[in-house]
């Protein structure tokens, strides 16, 4: 009797482990590649290509405190292109949404570029990053992008997230 009450239970545990179709399974495309450049095409993150570079750091607008520093990472390309990797960790507010099933978040983002000449700090210019998120019952993605108010990405169906910005 043990044994068929233990059988009972394994196989009722089996099913509930069960998951249905993979379409349950919410697709998660929230990583933002941020590249910068002059109007004559050079990176401005490169410090060997030129005496001029920039550095960067960002901040949450929308956090609770004024000083809330947001994570990113300064990658390179194969081909020696670098820019900013923007995962997440700015605070998401939502947007007015009505639909439940198709809502809208966003983070606002401070970018202090610091100009530098041989190493030396020369200019700090700061600009917003406003980054907006569609979240629906299969995906949650970066859907637009606004640098200093002016869209610069919205999202392609199955294309990266990958933002130029020309200075």
């Amino acid at each position: 009797m043990k044994n068929v009450i233990f059988g009972i239970l394994v196989v009722f545990f089996a099913l509930l482990s069960c998951r249905g179709d993979e379409d349950d399974i919410q697709k998660i495309d929230q990583i933002l590649n941020i590249y910068m450049k002059n109007s004559s095409g050079r990176d401005l993150f490169h410090k060997k290509k030129d005496s001029t570079f920039y550095t960067y750091s960002l901040n949450d607008d929308l956090a609770d405190t004024d000083i809330a520093s947001v994570t990113s990472s300064l990658k390179v390309t194969s081909d020696s292109l670098f820019y900013i990797e923007y995962i997440a960790g700015a605070k998401r507010i939502g947007l007015d949404t009505l639909d439940p099933d198709n809502k809208t978040y966003h983070s606002v983002i401070t970018v202090s570029l610091r100009k530098a000449i041989n190493n030396v700090p020369i200019d700090t210019i700061q600009e917003k990053l406003e980054i907006q998120y569609r979240r629906t019952p299969t995906v949650f993605e970066v859907s637009k992008v606004y640098y200093n108010d002016t869209l610069r990405f919205t999202k392609q169906p199955g294309g990266p997230n990958v933002v130029t910005i020309v200075k």
